[in-house]
């Protein structure tokens, strides 16, 4: 599995300024990656380029091995005239049928079947968006700020969770959450304006998957290189 990008070069249709500017970067094999970088850097953007929803930009995406690339993110709705349970069948297909209950007691999303997706916070409605992209069949999926409004015990159940059962998938992870992405993420894609050169810094992040402690220092360590990097 490869994705990598080549010199993109793209700015907003109102702006005269790049956002980015003959950006490369890669990440190679299954696991946990993350995009990291300040609020308005452009995760979201690249992000929708990966996944094929933006193609106005000059420069190369390459995804070997890649095949189906999914992107969900946080604020994503459901039809709202029937229940979630009856959603996530309809939308599963049939030999993914049995995942549905083997993650729902991971999202603590067990009591909310048979509610409409309008009823649920916004925490349980990013968590059963994510649950239905990961009934999908899928090669990438670009979490976007998925895990927005959940607690942090319910995240780390969670990720720890898709990583045991999807070892052979690629993520990557979009987060402001710095602890997260040093602790679960295999590596980490640092994004940072195109007035710094190179506009992207790759760093190994802990990839933490539930059976070993992770050291205090160690943890800090990468977060605080994380922050220096924005």
């Amino acid at each position: 599995m490869l994705l990598e990008c080549r010199n993109i070069t793209y700015q907003y249709a109102d702006s005269d300024t790049n956002v980015f500017k003959e950006l490369s970067c890669r990440i190679e094999g299954p696991g946990f990656h993350a995009l990291f970088g300040t609020s308005g850097i452009g995760k979201t953007t690249i992000a929708r380029m990966i996944a094929g929803e933006m193609t106005d930009y000059t420069g190369d995406i390459i995804t070997r091995g890649l095949k189906s690339i999914l992107y969900t993110y946080n604020f994503e709705k459901l039809p709202g005239w029937y229940s979630v349970g009856d959603h996530l069948h309809e939308v599963t297909p049939p030999a993914q049928q049995p995942l549905i209950s083997e993650l729902m007691p991971s999202f603590g999303l067990e009591h909310c079947l048979t509610s409409r997706f309008s009823q649920l916070s916004l925490g349980q409605q990013n968590r059963i968006n994510l649950l239905r992209y990961l009934l999908q069949d899928f090669d990438l999926l670009i979490m976007d700020e998925s895990l927005a409004n959940v607690d942090e015990s319910t995240r780390e159940t969670i990720i720890l969770k898709i990583k045991e059962l999807f070892p052979g998938k690629c993520f990557l992870y979009i987060s402001h959450n710095v602890i997260d992405v040093a602790k679960f993420c295999k590596t980490i894609l640092t994004l940072r304006s195109p007035f710094k050169w190179p506009q992207t810094v790759l760093m190994n992040g802990l990839n933490y998957n539930g059976r070993k402690t992770v050291g205090k220092k160690e943890l800090e360590a990468i977060m605080l290189e994380l922050v220096n990097a924005s």
